[in-house]
């Protein structure tokens, strides 16, 4: 790592409209995956997550370690999405220096 900038986020903040709470509401009933907020959680994360990506590269980084989400609920029906993480610059490794971790 060559240089540590700081802090990045992301922010969205989202809600389903009403269609789909009454879907949702009605697959309550039944138990299981409630595949409308599902739905509604990927794609928050990803506009956090793409939101994160634009401020580390306004800051000059190429890299952003230790990304992290968490959210809140706003007002009954809005939830705040926030991805974070540590802005860094890297340099790359030749493969020769390369370590890899195996993940199982």
């Amino acid at each position: 790592m060559d240089k540590v900038l700081g802090i990045v986020y992301g922010i969205t903040v989202r809600s389903r409209g009403l269609g789909g709470n009454i879907v949702a509401g009605l697959r309550t009933i039944a138990g299981g995956e409630i595949r409308e907020y599902t739905q509604l959680a990927q794609v928050a994360r990803q506009e956090a997550l793409d939101r994160l990506s634009e401020h580390a590269k306004s800051m000059g980084a190429n890299a952003v370690l230790s990304v992290m989400f968490d959210s809140t609920e706003m007002a009954q029906s809005m939830e705040e999405i926030i991805a974070f993480g540590t802005a860094v610059v890297v340099s790359p490794v030749s493969s020769d220096q390369q370590q890899l971790v195996k993940l199982s």
